[in-house]
């Protein structure tokens, strides 16, 4: 089974953390879907190899797109793969920019799972974060979802803000809570690189939160959630039974998966385990268009994993998430993970760190 990515690059604003490649400007939609709709076709021939179980709409803000091009997109990809009658079709969107006719036509086109990026419920947070949402309007989407008949909505929630209090966290859970949510992503706020929060923290606007205090957050975080029926399966995201993001964990458990758009990264290993192709795109939309448009790929760079580094990766995928498990790694890289690493486990266990749980290595809270 393998997964399919589309990166949407477009937003009405950027937020002033996020470095994902996103552009402000809606002025080049028709040359990106025209060249989105080529960079399908051209990975055609994967559709022959696995069936497609899982379809994902990130951003940028994927929400942006009109019924009609949404339409378009799954026609291509329809086209061009196999994709299973039963497979998570799921799509990232802004309170901001949804109503209950547009989640409706979604949901009637095959989208089938909404991940809403509320970030905070607190409006002063929004604002700080430059999200173009308040409260309200994070309710309304939540509400108008459940009215268009979506049954697995999940939001993401940021902690760690600065100055944020373990009881002002705990509130926005607990409205959270209040929503009847399947799914909630809870991220702690980063600081990363070439942002405009880099900029703020750098000439001293801002000041992060000590990590003793992001640790306390994220350990109550994990205690909330999971007294109330939440399943913490992977190191950010929590999901009531039956509700765990297929799509995610085909990432974190080391399957295949073609991302489309600029920036997109894909991964696709050989069937003996030997060796693995990663590659990405280019992140910047007029050459990804002007690449596409002449027929060729929009491919950056790309990596060959083999060996050791698969064996590794698959190790540090399976404790981020729900568990190396041992037999299966084994049978795949042939590789004696017990024999290996007895000592180690053994040490992690005495320790209250791992358990060996159903024949898979878990990391405790």
């Amino acid at each position: 089974m393998s997964s399919l990515y589309l990166h949407i690059p477009f937003c009405e604003k950027k937020c002033l953390y996020c470095d994902f490649y996103s552009l402000e400007s809606q002025s080049g939609w028709n040359d990106f879907l025209v060249s989105l709709s080529k960079e399908i076709e051209l990975y055609s021939e994967y559709g022959d190899k696995e069936e497609v179980r899982t379809v994902f709409f990130g951003g940028g803000t994927p929400s942006l797109l009109q019924p009609a091009q949404l339409e378009k997109i799954l026609a291509s990809l329809h086209d061009a793969f196999r994709i299973c009658s039963d497979a998570e079709v799921s799509m990232e969107a802004n309170p901001g920019t949804v109503d209950r006719r547009k989640l409706e036509a979604y949901g009637s086109l095959g989208v089938n799972r909404l991940s809403f990026g509320v970030q905070s419920f607190h409006d002063d947070d929004l604002k700080f974060l430059s999200r173009i949402h308040d409260r309200e309007a994070a309710f309304r989407a939540v509400d108008d979802a459940r009215a268009a008949g979506f049954t697995n909505v999940s939001i993401d929630l940021m902690y760690s803000l600065p100055g944020q209090t373990v009881a002002r966290w705990e509130e926005n859970l607990r409205i959270a809570e209040s929503l009847s949510l399947d799914h909630i992503s809870a991220y702690g706020l980063i600081v990363e690189d070439q942002t405009p929060l880099a900029r703020m923290v750098k000439s001293g606007l801002v000041t992060p939160n000590p990590v003793e205090t992001e640790a306390e957050l994220y350990e109550f975080t994990m205690g909330f959630l999971g007294a109330r029926g939440f399943e913490h399966y992977e190191v950010s995201n929590y999901a009531k039974p039956g509700f765990r993001c297929r799509h995610n964990m085909a990432y974190w458990s080391h399957e295949n998966y073609l991302g489309f758009g600029p920036s997109a990264h894909s991964f696709w290993r050989d069937p003996t385990w030997k060796e693995a192709r990663r590659w990405w795109n280019i992140a910047n939309l007029k050459t990804y268009c002007e690449r596409l448009q002449r027929g060729i790929l929009a491919v950056a760079s790309e990596e060959r994993v083999t060996g050791p580094d698969l064996i590794n990766e698959r190790i540090f995928l399976g404790l981020r998430s729900d568990g190396l498990r041992v037999a299966q790694a084994e049978q795949d890289f042939r590789f004696e993970f017990h024999d290996r690493q007895r000592v180690l486990i053994r040490e992690l266990s005495e320790r209250g760190m791992a358990v060996l749980d159903g024949g898979a290595v878990r990391l405790t809270p």
